[in-house]
């Protein structure tokens, strides 16, 4: 939940904002969190197809070390460690259950609805691991662990019904 609401100015007056908040997606006055994780889709347009499996698993391992300090610098800025519109660890996470998921529509909406639920209610031990995780890296590892319910179940959901 989101106390205040940064204004785009905040954005852009450090690079780790501006990759914080997703380019600017955490800035959506509804549901940042789910506009970040959408932003996930026309990078992985861009670059899914283009760029060999180990390639893009180097590029998002990177995007996670980025998004450890973005987000670490942004949320000491903030004075809150997750501000809900630093959506860089969304966009991240998701752009790992892209690379995974069939590149079919339909799994990737089933995944995109599972993973923003998974984002949002946090089941354990996504809680209780985000209680205790501070800074950049904690921001960015709860989403990681959203993203691992989601192609369990997907994952699941393929095995038992396909």
């Amino acid at each position: 939940m989101m106390t205040f609401r940064p204004k785009a100015a905040f954005v852009f007056t450090h690079p780790a904002h501006f990759i914080a908040f997703g380019f600017g997606a955490g800035l959506a006055r509804v549901a940042p969190g789910t506009v970040g994780t959408l932003v996930a889709f026309p990078i992985w347009w861009l670059i899914g197809s283009a760029i060999p499996p180990l390639a893009l698993l180097v590029i998002v391992a990177a995007m996670f070390v980025v998004g450890v300090w973005a987000c670490g610098i942004t949320g000491r800025d903030l004075g809150i460690a997750d501000h809900g519109a630093m959506v860089w660890d969304e966009i991240v996470a998701f752009l790992l259950v892209l690379m995974i998921v069939p590149a079919r529509p339909a799994w990737q909406a089933a995944a995109f609805v599972l993973f923003r639920g998974f984002d949002v209610v946090k089941p354990p031990p996504i809680r209780q691991l985000e209680r205790r995780m501070k800074g950049g890296f904690g921001v960015m590892f709860d989403d990681i662990l959203a993203a691992g319910y989601t192609l369990l179940v997907l994952a699941l959901a393929k095995r038992l019904l396909f």
